[in-house]
């Protein structure tokens, strides 16, 4: 994801987790009953009963949820979530089994209208036995359907594409498509093209993993922007930070060092329908350095240009074009020029760009792995699960490559765009989430 700001999450591609100290919210699709249950004491189950309060209407909290708890989620936080689960699901209408593991600790159904939400619920041994620890841990959606995801999918605001193949031999084989053929935004969705080169050169013996680079030039969000100026990193470091992490400095600090020459010819390599919308790739700082209201002249001259124009206009306003020259606040919150100054590639691309990966990725593709993009219960039903996706104002994209028990191996990526107003991440990491549960279920044995 293109992070213009630090947060909690594990970043998704929000890494699609929002991580808290006590609270994980992953929009699961199933759920996974613990073995050794055991029969809910009366303090447990009187808590589970008081969830589907909490979770109806605003109020009580304080009396529900331990201060450490609340510390670590506030009352104005927590009621926004409660509201997103029942804008998705409907309103909550009653508990369903309850499993309780240990002595504090267990699980808990609560029924919504659309859907049975399960929750990990861990209350204080001593009184009052206030909540301490909340995890939802999955949301499966009534009587779900490729075809109820597709309208669903239809039905977002803007623009959205979806793809879902299997990989073979002979080329990916589309199972389900929407606009699949459709250029759109895909934030850091880029940074698999940085990854594709990357493995390539290695692959070719002009690198190694081991080699060591400086770190710079520093650009927006996650953990390297605090590290020294041209700090000594490993290929590998970089490339785990960038796609793990969503680490924009990584990502422009691979890009400067292998060559934007080189990593932009990895469209022609794996085949992207569009190269002349999408060339040539930006680095994290020119994108959002482009946007800006006082880079208006420059994003004229840009997008009116041909490709070889581009080029030239980055070479030469490259002073006008770095982090330090960008006000974050003007491009952070709605979105801008996402129809202009973007990394762009199809559902259909991007698929391919997986399957590339898959035949050629080598060692890139643990690193794929490292965060998987969906909660790890879901996961945890492939072989091999490998992700990355991109975000920002206005746009969503998640791509992920799969390996079933079978080891037959699939793609899936989406996107969904809107130069109107943000898009809500979490009603999409579900609708994702959906479709990799689903793809599971249908190649089940």
């Amino acid at each position: 994801m293109l992070n213009l700001v630090q947060h909690g999450a594990a970043a998704g591609d929000r890494k699609r987790l929002w991580l808290f100290p006590l609270l994980i919210i992953s929009l699961a699709l199933l759920f996974h009953h613990p073995a050794s249950a055991q029969q809910p004491s009366p303090v447990y189950q009187s808590r589970a009963a008081q969830l589907l309060q909490i979770l109806s209407a605003p109020g009580n909290e304080d009396e529900y949820f331990s201060s450490l708890f609340l510390d670590a989620v506030p009352v104005d936080r927590w009621r926004a979530i409660a509201a997103d689960l029942r804008a998705q699901h409907g309103q909550p209408v009653a508990v369903g089994a309850i499993n309780q593991t240990s002595n504090t600790a267990g699980q808990v159904e609560i029924r919504y209208e659309r859907a049975t939400i399960g929750f990990s619920l861990v209350v204080a041994p001593q009184a009052p036995n206030r909540v301490v620890g909340l995890h939802i841990v999955g949301a499966k959606t009534a009587q779900d359907s490729f075809d109820k995801l597709m309208a669903d999918f239809a039905a977002l605001p803007g623009s959205s594409a979806l793809a879902i193949a299997r990989l073979t031999d002979a080329g990916p084989q589309m199972l389900r498509t929407h606009h699949a053929d459709a250029q759109m935004a895909t934030g850091s969705s880029f940074k698999l093209y940085v990854l594709a080169e990357l493995a390539r050169a290695i692959q070719a013996r002009q690198r190694r993993w081991s080699d060591v680079i400086p770190l710079g030039p520093k650009s927006f969000s996650g953990r390297l922007m605090q590290w020294p100026d041209k700090a000594p990193m490993t290929l590998h470091s970089l490339a785990t930070a960038m796609i793990a992490e969503s680490d924009n400095s990584a990502s422009d600090t691979l890009l400067r060092a292998l060559g934007r020459d080189r990593v932009d010819a990895m469209l022609a390599t794996t085949g992207h329908e569009a190269p002349d919308k999408a060339l040539p790739l930006l680095g994290t700082a020119e994108a959002f350095a482009l946007k800006m209201p006082a880079n208006v002249d420059l994003r004229g001259r840009y997008t009116q240009g041909s490709v070889a124009d581009r080029r030239i206009l980055l070479r030469d306003a490259a002073s006008r074009l770095t982090a330090d020259k960008v006000d974050v606040g003007s491009v952070a919150e709605v979105p801008t020029a996402i129809d202009s100054i973007e990394w762009f590639a199809s559902s259909r691309d991007m698929i391919a760009l997986l399957d590339w990966l898959r035949r050629h990725g080598g060692e890139a593709l643990p690193i794929m792995a490292v965060n998987p993009g969906i909660p790890p219960a879901d996961a945890k039903r492939w072989r091999y699960l490998g992700y990355k996706g991109g975000s920002e104002p206005g746009v969503m994209a998640m791509n992920l490559l799969a390996q079933a028990q079978d080891g037959v191996w699939y793609a899936v990526s989406g996107s969904w765009n809107n130069p109107s107003e943000r898009v809500e991440e979490s009603r999409f990491v579900t609708l994702m989430t959906r479709a990799m549960n689903l793809l599971a279920d249908d190649i089940a044995p």
